[in-house]
């Protein structure tokens, strides 16, 4: 799921302030304590070939972010697609692998305990 800022709905509109909310954005119960991540990724990066030896060679871990610069596409399990571009907000529900199609700088938030376990698997793969 992804949104474009514009698209977001706007719950508050004031002279000095502007919020947008998009509730039911996706669905944290059960994962404990959150991370915040700042990604710098360069263009032709591809996680699919660091994610294999994970559930369905895919990261299983649900991810909150927004893109700051840059598009990367997303495949999902059972293989569709979506692309998110400059200005997004999206999730990525477990099941995910990303390919970064332009230089982008991304801000996730995921479940510590379960994104650790992925980025830890993908220094495995980088350090073999």
């Amino acid at each position: 799921m992804k949104i474009a800022k514009e698209d977001v709905p706007v719950k508050i509109n004031t002279p000095v302030a502007v919020a947008r909310q998009k509730t039911e954005f996706g669905d944290a119960t059960g994962y404990g304590k959150i991370s915040g991540e700042y990604f710098t990724l360069k263009a032709g990066t591809d996680f699919s070939p660091l994610l294999e030896g994970l559930k369905d060679d895919k990261c299983q871990t649900p991810h909150w972010g927004f893109v700051i610069k840059g598009d990367i596409t997303v495949e999902y399990t059972n293989k569709s697609q979506e692309t998110v571009t400059t200005g997004d907000l999206f999730y990525w529900p477990p099941g995910h692998t990303v390919m970064v199609n332009n230089d982008s700088d991304i801000v996730l938030f995921s479940p510590q305990k379960e994104h650790t376990e992925v980025m830890d698997h993908i220094l495995c793969k980088i350090e073999a």
